[in-house]
């Protein structure tokens, strides 16, 4: 089982910031800005590659936590940034969808050269 499914199951602590029926969003582990949280479908989708048409609800329902959350929290004003990887040369350590929802600083460009 991966580590999403542990955390979402109960199995592995993690510090919730939002949860629903279709959706668990907690703070990283390893965090890359001072706000930095993962969003994550609670059905075990492992890369982009694997959404079909039935996704389509729960990945805008994502947007729209990844809003919720960027108010709620104070940020959404100064802005932030939600990033998803796929696959390995994409940067995808666990193989299950998620999406980082940074914040807390200017973030400057996407990708250093």
């Amino acid at each position: 089982m991966c580590v999403f499914c542990e955390i979402i199951n109960g199995e592995l602590p993690a510090k919730v910031v939002y949860e629903d029926e279709k959706v668990i969003a907690f703070h990283d582990i390893n965090p890359q800005a001072p706000v930095h949280i993962l969003i994550v479908p609670k059905e075990h989708i492992p890369t982009v590659n694997d959404l079909e048409e039935k996704h389509a609800e729960v990945v805008g329902h994502i947007f729209l936590v990844a809003k919720k959350i960027a108010q709620d929290m104070g940020f959404a004003e100064n802005g932030y940034r939600i990033l998803i990887n796929c696959n390995r040369d994409g940067g995808q350590e666990v193989y299950h969808i998620h999406f980082h929802l940074l914040a807390g600083k200017p973030l400057g460009p996407m990708l250093c050269r």
